[in-house]
């Protein structure tokens, strides 16, 4: 069996082409900025390097660290680019739906999220699905893409409230800090807890069972430092420069 090969996944690539034409058509009654549309773009790009390529192999079938990069970019990269690009007027035509409403308020869509993420990555049922890769796993990744959808909604569509900055970096430091253990766990444990990579029919790169959850629980780790830290860092700067604007007139009108 070659660890490499290619192979087409017809399920992820209708749900992918499916999405890609659902945009298509939204653009028709709701234009969007070419940087918007170069999100979404991006966003199809990530699910059909995850799914289209050897990267699904390897998961599939030797190496966890694999694994847990599609899951990345299934429940972090992908649904935040997709988020961010949606047209502000369909995203808030689409904040206006009740359930939506509900699921994409902070203190719901967070802990959605963490608990998607942790309790698809407990072993029994890490190893369930991936033994029923045309069916459990299918709904592990559906349920990490939506609940990352949602997550990212409050922060970069807040319709139809309004959060200001400084509530955005508050949020996305929380997500941070209540999502990187999950990492650190996997990197630090001291023995492979996943019985299915386990009984890999090889070893790539010479990474034994252990070594491959290690370097999984470190890439998880810097990938979230990095991704979070930077949006974080945008919003705390944005909330200054908000506050610096909001003072200038108070300074203006005081002023003798």
């Amino acid at each position: 069996m070659n660890p490499y090969a290619w192979e087409l996944r017809a399920d992820e690539a209708l749900v992918t082409a499916l999405l890609a034409a659902a945009y298509l058509v939204a653009l028709r009654f709701y234009p969007a900025s070419r940087a918007r549309i170069a999100c979404f773009g991006g966003a199809t790009v990530l699910l059909v390097l995850a799914f289209q390529t050897p990267v699904e192999h390897v998961s599939l079938h030797y190496l966890l660290s694999a694994h847990l990069l599609q899951n990345v970019v299934l429940a972090e990269w992908a649904p935040a680019l997709a988020v961010l690009g949606l047209p502000p007027a369909l995203a808030a035509a689409i904040g206006r739906v009740r359930a939506v409403r509900v699921l994409t308020h902070p203190l719901v869509a967070l802990p959605v999220w963490l608990a998607v993420y942790f309790c698809w990555h407990v072993p029994a049922l890490y190893d369930l699905a991936l033994r029923h890769p045309d069916s459990i796993l299918h709904f592990e990744h559906a349920a990490y893409f939506w609940a990352g959808a949602a997550m990212w909604w409050p922060v970069l569509h807040d319709s139809p409230r309004r959060y200001s900055s400084g509530v955005k970096a508050g949020y996305l430091f929380a997500a941070f800090v209540l999502a990187s253990p999950l990492g650190l766990l996997l990197a630090l444990v001291g023995s492979a807890v996943y019985g299915f990579y386990q009984t890999a029919p090889e070893r790539l790169w010479g990474l034994s069972p252990l070594e491959d959850q290690q370097l999984a629980g470190l890439t998880m780790a810097s990938e979230q430092a990095i991704v979070f830290f930077a949006a974080f860092t945008f919003y705390v700067l944005r909330f200054f420069e908000e506050e610096e604007t909001a003072a200038e007139p108070r300074l203006t009108s005081s002023s003798p």
